[in-house]
């Protein structure tokens, strides 16, 4: 009976490796988004290239540059989309496969991509996302018109959102007392 538990408890071990699935498929996908968005940043500046010309009137410019400022966050979207991917692969394999020697000795290694558990991993993660949401409220903000005084006070009442988000995210990784008093 205990060669039995033995091999079972082997297999069962074993089949962790399972994860490299999708460790590798992220790290694909992270190489992907990280390509689109240097080819989306280069196709940018390209397009900027004509906000010098000087048969481009007023409008023309001023619909150029909100056009550019859209792109660069699409672009600022796509990195971090990237980086999110990234994070999650080094992740998966340092909790699952093996610890990264490389990364725990190297000098310039950042402590983002050290992942001791899974808690660690989905902070990095849930703080990225942030990031990413914090973007896009960006990006829609810019193509925002304001129509009623209503309009105006919905978008107030998200950035308000949007800070106290980071605010209580900030705090949640000092690990101290939301509102008052000292940190413990």
């Amino acid at each position: 009976m205990k060669m039995i538990e033995q091999f079972f408890e082997k297999l069962l071990w074993d089949l962790r490796l399972v994860v490299i699935v999708a460790v590798i498929v992220s790290a694909i996908l992270s190489l992907a988004m990280f390509y689109v968005a240097a080819v989306d940043a280069y196709n940018t500046v390209a397009h900027l290239l004509h906000y010098a010309d000087p048969a481009l009137d007023t409008a023309q410019k001023v619909a150029l540059r909100n056009q550019t400022v859209t792109h660069v966050v699409e672009v600022l979207d796509g990195f971090l989309l990237a980086t999110i991917l990234l994070i999650f692969a080094l992740g998966l394999y340092e909790l699952f496969i093996s610890k990264i020697d490389a990364a725990h000795g190297a000098e310039g290694a950042s402590n983002v991509l050290i992942i001791n558990n899974l808690d660690d991993l989905k902070n990095r993660l849930a703080k990225v996302i942030l990031l990413i949401l914090v973007v896009k409220f960006f990006e829609y903000g810019i193509n925002m018109s304001f129509k009623t005084p209503m309009d105006l006070l919905t978008f107030a009442g998200g950035i308000a959102l949007i800070g106290l988000s980071l605010f209580l995210s900030h705090k949640a990784e000092d690990h101290g007392p939301i509102l008052g008093g000292d940190k413990h």
